[in-house]
């Protein structure tokens, strides 16, 4: 299973559904998964646990904590029982990527697709020319999530090139790439460190939380990629957990002219045959972008 597996299962289970309240109400996912609601403090640390009793499922989320949270654990529960995998939040840290559970990024995944889902999500964005601080604030009110959730989502339907890069301790750990970006073959390394001529790089060392939107290089954030060209950055970091996020975008227009295959790489030209001279050489011939 892998997370196109995990977002076709999501959009089948809400298919029959009537969603026209689901930004306000999530009560039609919690009855269809057979479930009862529970709102308790759970201290800090949990956000939600999920236990059967006699046969009945019970979804307790924690009130400590903001409604846009309670509501993303509530679908993040809902996706375990689902997808029948069995809950690891132990393991790490829920704000936290690193090292996560499988079963608990696929019941993110599973959990976006509930919040947002894809035909609202579009028809909401559609109005949208170019992504902005106020832009995506926006689809946090009317969607009723987080800003790293509307980031993510924005950056997985988004008609131009544009991701989504998620940052823990200063170090890369995972890109949502929309699919006009993939399909122009650009990489975002994950465990590399964040670039230093970055906006989030910068948001970082101040060591305190913040917002910032500005231009950078295009090839800063890309793997072997064409120097010279400029995207804008929109990034925010947050000092307490020291994780940083970046919506990255650029319009086709500022795109460099690559191929790729079918496996997404780009497709690095040979120069060709050199002049002949006469003379014997057994060097590598040289290659270009």
């Amino acid at each position: 299973m892998d997370d196109q597996d995990v977002q076709r299962i999501a959009r089948d289970w809400i298919s029959d559904l009537d969603l026209s309240n689901i930004r306000n109400d999530l009560t039609a996912y919690i009855k269809k998964a057979n479930a009862r609601l529970h709102v308790d403090d759970l201290g800090s640390g949990q956000s939600g646990t999920t236990v059967t009793i006699k046969g009945k499922t019970h979804i307790t989320v924690n009130s400590g904590e903001p409604d846009e949270r309670q509501r993303f654990t509530i679908c993040h529960e809902i996706a375990h029982i689902v997808l029948g995998l069995p809950s690891r939040h132990e393991l790490v840290p829920q704000w936290g990527y690193v090292k996560r559970d499988q079963n608990e990024v696929f019941c993110d995944t599973f959990a976006a697709e509930l919040l947002m889902p894809w035909q609202q999500f579009q028809t909401v964005i559609r109005d949208i020319d170019e992504p902005s601080l106020a832009a995506i604030q926006q689809l946090t009110q009317e969607f009723k999530t987080s800003y790293p959730a509307a980031c993510s989502r924005f950056s997985q339907f988004a008609p131009f090139p544009c991701a989504f890069v998620t940052m823990e301790s200063g170090r890369i750990r995972y890109a949502a790439r929309s699919t006009t970006l993939r399909q122009i073959g650009a990489k975002i390394p994950s465990k590399s460190p964040i670039p230093d001529a970055s906006i989030a790089a910068r948001l970082r060392a101040m060591e305190k939380n913040g917002t910032e939107q500005d231009t950078v290089e295009q090839d800063i954030w890309f793997d072997d990629w064409e120097a010279g060209l400029d995207l804008t950055e929109l990034a925010r970091h947050y000092a307490k957990t020291d994780t940083t996020v970046s919506l990255i975008w650029f319009s086709e227009e500022e795109a460099p002219r690559v191929e790729v295959d079918r496996f997404g790489s780009r497709i690095i030209e040979d120069e060709g045959l050199s002049e002949l001279t006469g003379e014997l050489s057994f060097s590598k011939r040289s290659r270009r972008r």
